[in-house]
């Protein structure tokens, strides 16, 4: 995809995903503050201020979106979506461009935003990315920050939703965020990315007992860490509602499909279901973005019409109790 090297958009993979082995890592962010109500914050969480730049193909901005659905944050921070393009310079804005907030620069590429708050910044240019304009700069670019900031930031302004990170189940929640990021997050990037046979077989293998050690826990509680839902289930699903359409086949992760799955298939469609996630969940644009020519899959650019997957299907999640 590229990166930025000293604020100059460079193809060359200087800042390389792979380690020695070939197995594939994802680098880590480089912008990481927060909005906060805390008096004096750099950062404050005002109206009309934030402005969020996600993708529809990317799992990890897809965290921010759902975050920021689940919180009613459409009022507060106004969304705008990258693409892929065919030899372009990573996440596109298309022809037309992009009006920067809090500008009036026309952009086309999202990498022109970094060097416009960093003009000399080294860095791979990521989505989600969130942005202020009234200081024109990058708050951050760390998904699992913007989930935080999204679930407490604008609590004081906005109506109030549920809190995601309840501090009674952190050490739970966190336990099972490391558990998702390594064992699914990462290793379904570990078999569609790695380079060598021994990284795909050692990342195929820590997916597949992953998800057998998640369906297990989902035969005991309606949600990852009990009876409502937290942020650690929605760091999971992304990956989850990708996993038939895009990843069986695009990622080689043909062990096992997820529809197999007998209690893992019924929490997704619990997860689909909830108000406002379907609307944030475009299925034939994810597939776009994996099978089409621009994206990561090394293919001809022929969209796959299946599976044919209803998530809107009655699911047996409701035998747990549930709280919220």
């Amino acid at each position: 995809m590229g990166q930025l090297v000293d604020g100059r958009w460079r193809t060359e993979n200087i800042l390389t995903n792979h380690d020695d082995t070939g197995l594939y890592y994802k680098r880590p962010s480089i912008f990481r503050d927060r909005i906060s109500s805390e008096p004096g914050a750099a950062f404050p969480a005002e109206p009309g201020r934030y402005h969020l730049y996600c993708a529809v193909a990317c799992p990890w901005a897809h965290r921010a979106t759902l975050m920021r659905t689940l919180k009613k944050l459409e009022p507060f921070v106004t969304l705008t979506n990258a693409f892929q393009e065919v030899d372009g310079q990573g996440w596109s804005f298309g022809e037309d461009g992009h009006i920067v907030p809090g500008t009036d620069r026309r952009v086309r590429w999202l990498h022109e935003l970094y060097t416009l708050a960093e003009p000399g910044c080294t860095t791979r240019v990521t989505v989600p990315t969130l942005w202020d304009a009234k200081t024109r700069s990058v708050v951050n670019n760390e998904s699992s920050d913007i989930l935080r900031i999204f679930n407490t930031a604008f609590s004081g302004i906005a109506e109030p939703t549920p809190d995601y990170y309840p501090e009674p189940l952190h050490s739970s929640i966190d336990a099972t965020n490391a558990l998702v990021l390594k064992g699914v997050n990462n290793a379904v990037n570990g078999c569609g990315y790695s380079i060598s046979q021994e990284a795909y077989d050692s990342s195929v293998k820590i997916l597949f007992e992953t998800l057998d050690g998640i369906e297990q826990r989902l035969s005991l509680r309606r949600y990852l860490c009990g009876d409502a839902e937290t942020e650690a289930d929605w760091r999971l699903f992304p990956s989850l509602v990708r996993f038939d359409p895009c990843y069986y086949v695009g990622y080689k992760c043909n062990l096992r499909r997820l529809s197999e799955y007998h209690n893992l298939s019924n929490y997704l469609r619990d997860l689909y279901q909830a108000p406002g996630i379907a609307e944030v969940c475009d299925i034939a644009g994810m597939k776009r973005g994996v099978f089409g020519k621009a994206g990561p899959v090394h293919a001809n650019g022929i969209i796959p019409i299946g599976p044919t997957i209803d998530y809107r299907a009655p699911h047996d999640r409701s035998r747990f109790a549930r709280v919220n």
